[in-house]
């Protein structure tokens, strides 16, 4: 998994990187204390961020950096984003969300469609 990217100079951009970082650790932490095949929303990752800054209601703020979190789990394989049940593209997806572990694929398989067969 990749972290956040971002620069060292200490400013806001490192800030807002570190708390994305947390977020996706926090998104990883909730779903290992879940069943296989069990969600989270984003806002159990915002609360729950925002709780370790004490922050109050400011979880609220934290719910775009928060799917934009488990933007990058998508990305790198290890979360899936469903809407009633079905996997959908984050950026497109209108509406509530939950995150679930990302199915385990199998060696040898591939993202990528099978070429096709010629008889």
């Amino acid at each position: 998994m990749s972290g956040p990217a971002g620069g060292g100079s200490g400013g806001a951009g490192d800030r807002a990187d570190e708390v994305g970082a947390r977020l996706e650790r926090t998104i990883l932490d909730l779903l290992a204390q879940r069943d296989a095949g069990k969600t989270i929303c984003p806002s159990d990752a915002a609360r729950a961020v925002g709780a370790e800054q004490g922050s109050g209601d400011g979880w609220r703020d934290l719910m775009e950096p928060a799917r934009q979190a488990a933007q990058r789990l998508v990305e790198a394989g290890e979360v899936e984003v469903t809407q009633r049940g079905e996997v959908v593209d984050l950026p497109t997806a209108r509406g509530p969300v939950r995150i679930r572990r990302a199915a385990p694929r199998s060696p040898g398989t591939s993202d990528r469609p099978s070429p096709p067969r010629t008889s």
